[in-house]
């Protein structure tokens, strides 16, 4: 095979290796090579794996034996550092984590990968505990993006995008606490797929609590359908867990969408979106309308639910920072002391009343999709902006420009990012898809077709080099 082995998907992956067209060996020796050429512009991963090329070299003797491990063998994948690895450091972008360790846990998710025989190639780089939509962190510094690396790729799985929109590996699992898989693969031109909550066994549970999900990122959405069917197997730590759903998550991915009713909201009723961004998505909508689907522009009818989510997630840094050494506390990023100092004046009643109207949220998009089978918004109300900065300008705090993600976070509901053109300036720009609760199935579905006719593209990465 004559193409670029970095863009190749993991689907097409596993078929080459199938038909001994291809080796892991040489697939993984491709992408150590990307990672060790772009990693020193890009800073996707803070660790490398050393034992890459000997798992690679196990897995190219399972294929020439026939037997494959699992339904990943060979293909190599990041995961976030949030996320427990068994001997490899999580620190979280923090300088207040101790390396030392002991690591002797794989998360779940991570669990899943070696057992089905995933390359893990490392960890990749995140915000300090994940607290914030673009990717820097006083340990790690800052993470670019491949599209233009003045900008940022968002976060807070910014380097887990990074790295699959630059070739440096084809699958990445990161971590959506209200928008960190959906937001930097706007910014980065990537599928990204926050299933309903529970449906990803996590452990152990996020510090944010049960806003935060687990979830694939990928150059295809039939990768993050393959992927899930990984990701979703049980696990008894994670006491959140949905039961298990045997499905193949790729089942049905081709059925089309000719039946479903779409509600299209520009701005939820309430956000303000760049211009660019708002004609981008609109003119996303005729692949639906063409591909048969019912289309009508409704707002879901709910209030900015802003205050909720900051009641969750101001107080929850709080209670992160207050369990840190009062010595330690110097070292953290600035701008999460400052919500944790916020979040420390929240009291239980105010808590106790954020919970009540989350739950009447949740119990309002329930009865919204009675009606309408999908809700379509844009990803984010910006494109990429300069890196270093916590939001652009005009905004205040990373929950401003991200008005369209956090919400389903708080519902709980499947919600995934494809991207559907670029700006004027040449950056991507991503289209939400929203399911009801459960019903990941028809959200992947709906991605699929709109890939069908708007198929995935990657940076021009010349300028990297």
């Amino acid at each position: 095979m004559t193409a670029d082995l970095c863009a190749l998907s993991a689907t097409a992956l596993l078929d080459a290796y199938r038909k001994h067209e291809l080796s892991p060996v040489e697939v993984t020796r491709a992408v150590l090579e990307r990672i060790e050429k772009l990693n020193p512009v890009l800073n996707a991963f803070n660790l490398v794996s050393q034992r890459a090329m000997d798992d690679a070299k196990a897995s190219e003797a399972r294929w020439m034996s026939g037997q494959p491990k699992g339904l990943l063998d060979g293909v190599p994948v990041s995961i976030k550092d949030i996320i427990l690895t068994k001997g490899w450091p999580t620190l979280r972008g923090s300088k207040t984590v101790d390396p030392k360790g002991p690591w002797n846990d794989d998360a779940p998710a991570t669990a899943r990968l070696r057992e089905h025989g995933a390359v893990l190639l490392g960890k990749t780089t995140t915000p300090e505990f994940g607290w914030k939509g673009v990717t820097d962190s006083p340990l790690t510094g800052i993470t670019r993006n491949p599209w233009d690396p003045k900008k940022t790729p968002g976060g807070s799985s910014g380097g887990a995008a990074a790295a699959v929109a630059s070739g440096m590996g084809p699958l990445a699992v990161g971590t959506d606490g209200g928008g960190s898989i959906r937001i930097p693969c706007s910014f980065t031109g990537l599928f990204g797929l926050k299933a309903s909550f529970g449906r990803v066994p996590a452990w152990p549970l996020s510090p944010f609590g049960t806003v935060a999900h687990v979830g694939p990122i990928t150059r295809s959405v039939s990768d993050a359908a393959l992927m899930l069917n990984v990701l979703a197997l049980p696990d008894a730590r994670d006491w959140h867990a949905l039961p298990f759903d045997a499905r193949d998550w790729r089942t049905g991915l081709d059925q089309g969408i000719s039946e479903l009713r779409i509600a299209y909201s520009p701005d939820l009723g309430y956000a303000k979106v760049d211009a660019d961004v708002a004609a981008l998505v609109r003119k996303a909508l005729d692949v639906f309308t063409d591909l048969g689907a019912k289309v009508e522009e409704k707002h879901p009818g709910f209030e900015n639910p802003d205050a909720i989510f900051r009641t969750h997630w101001f107080s929850a840094a709080a209670l992160l920072v207050a369990a840190l050494p009062a010595e330690k506390r110097k070292l953290v990023d600035p701008g999460l002391l400052e919500v944790a100092e916020q979040g420390a004046k929240i009291g239980a009643a105010e808590i106790l009343d954020a919970q009540m109207k989350r739950a009447a949220l949740g119990a309002h998009m329930k009865l919204f999709h009675r009606d309408y089978d999908l809700l379509v918004t844009p990803t984010l109300a910006v494109a990429a902006f300069d890196v270093g900065l916590e939001f652009p300008p005009g905004k205040k705090r990373w929950i401003d420009w991200t008005p369209f993600s956090f919400p389903f976070n708080l519902t709980q509901q499947p919600a995934a990012s494809i991207p559907c053109g670029v700006t004027k300036a040449g950056l991507p720009v991503g289209l939400h898809l929203v399911g009801p609760r459960y019903a990941d199935a028809l959200v992947l579905r709906a991605a699929r077709a709109f890939e069908s006719a708007r198929p995935i593209a990657l940076p021009n990465l010349d300028k990297l080099r």
